[in-house]
C-alpha cells in the first residue's frame, strides 16, 4: 500500500492566493479549503488509500522560543488564519486523519507520519505531498518521497540529491547555512546554496567541517569559491550555525500516529454534507460518497 501524507498548511496557503474569492452565506472566505478538500478527494478518486493531512493549528511553535526572527502569523490575513480551523472540521468530516499542530509544526507531524509509515513493513511507500524544502530531509531511496501535485514532479533520494547538491540527512545543515526565508531564519553570511552543497556532499554534516580551510579536502577547497573565509565564517558562528540547523530539523514524534490501519479512510462522516453545503458545494459530498462506494 501506499501512504500518502499531506501539508495542509501549504495546501490552503496555494488555494488561498491561487483561486478567486468565494464567501459562504454568512460571508465568511471559503475558497481555500474548499479548494484543498477538492485536492484531498481527488486524490481518494486517484486511489489512494492512506491518507493523512497535517495542519498548523497556530503558526508559532516551540522554534519561536529558540529563535525571535521566526516565522508568525501575525501577517497572515485574518480570511486565511480563519479557514486553519475550518478546513480541520471539513477534512475530519470528510473522514480524513488530521494533525492540528500547536506545539509542533504541521512539518513535524508529517515527519512523524512518514517515519512511522516507512516501518510498517505493509507499506510500499510513503508520498509526502508538498515542495517545502524542509520535508526533504525525510526522504529516503525511493521508499519515502516527496510529491509536488501542483508539478507532479516525484523527488526520490536522487532526485533531492539533484536539487540541493546534499543527501536527504543533510538538508538541515544545508538551511543552517544558507538560510530559510519562509521559516524567518538568515543562515550565514557568506554562504549560498553552491558553497554549502560542495561542503556538506563531502562532509555531511557541519559538525565535521573543519574549522581551517587549510584543513578542508582540496577537492572541496577547489570547488569554493573564498574557502578560507567561508570555513572562518563558520568556524567563529558555530554556536548560530547549529541554532540554525536545530530549527531546520524536524522532529519525530511516533506517538503522533496509532499506526498506519488508522491513516485508512473510510468514507464521509453524515456531516461531511452540511460541510458541503456550507462550503458551497454539494456536489462534492455526493462525489466523496460515490468514491467510497466503489
Amino acid at each position: 500500500m501506499q501512504v500518502h501524507l499531506v501539508d495542509g498548511t501549504y495546501e490552503l496557503f496555494r488555494h488561498f492566493f491561487g483561486q478567486p474569492s468565494r464567501r459562504g452565506d454568512d460571508g465568511t472566505e471559503i475558497a481555500a479549503t474548499r479548494g484543498v478538500l477538492l485536492t484531498v478527494v481527488g486524490m481518494l478518486a486517484d486511489g489512494a488509500t492512506h491518507v493523512g493531512v497535517a495542519t498548523d493549528h497556530v503558526i508559532e511553535s516551540f522554534r519561536n522560543e529558540l529563535w525571535p526572527g521566526y516565522k508568525t502569523g501575525a501577517e497572515i490575513a485574518p480570511e486565511l488564519k480563519d479557514q486553519f480551523w475550518l478546513l480541520e472540521a471539513a477534512l475530519e468530516a470528510l473522514g480524513v486523519v488530521v494533525w492540528p499542530m500547536v506545539e509542533l509544526e504541521a512539518d513535524d507531524a508529517l515527519a512523524s507520519a512518514a517515519a512511522v509509515a516507512a516501518a510498517d513493513a505493509a507499506v510500499t511507500q510513503v508520498v509526502i505531498c508538498t515542495p517545502d524544502k524542509d520535508l526533504a530531509q525525510c526522504v529516503v531511496g525511493q521508499r519515502v518521497v516527496q510529491l509536488d501535485r501542483r508539478s507532479g514532479v516525484v523527488a526520490d533520494e536522487e532526485g533531492v540529491q539533484a536539487k540541493f547538491g546534499v543527501l536527504p540527512r543533510s538538508i538541515p545543515d544545508w538551511l543552517a547555512l544558507v538560510g530559510d526565508s519562509a521559516d524567518g531564519f538568515p543562515g550565514l553570511p557568506g554562504w549560498g546554496k553552491r558553497s554549502a552543497s560542495v561542503v556538506l556532499s563531502h562532509y555531511l554534516t557541519l559538525d565535521a567541517v573543519p574549522d581551517d580551510a587549510r584543513d578542508w579536502d582540496p577537492a572541496v577547497c577547489r570547488g569554493v569559491r573564498g574557502a578560507p573565509k567561508l570555513a572562518a565564517r563558520l568556524a567563529g558562528e558555530r554556536e548560530l550555525a547549529e541554532l540554525f540547523k536545530d530549527l531546520a530539523t524536524l522532529r519525530v514524534d511516533p506517538a503522533l500516529v496509532a499506526n498506519v490501519a488508522s491513516l485508512r479512510w473510510q468514507g464521509p462522516r453524515p456531516e461531511f454534507e452540511e460541510v458541503c453545503r456550507t462550503l458551497r458545494d454539494p456536489g462534492l459530498a455526493r462525489r466523496a460518497a460515490a468514491i467510497a462506494s466503489a
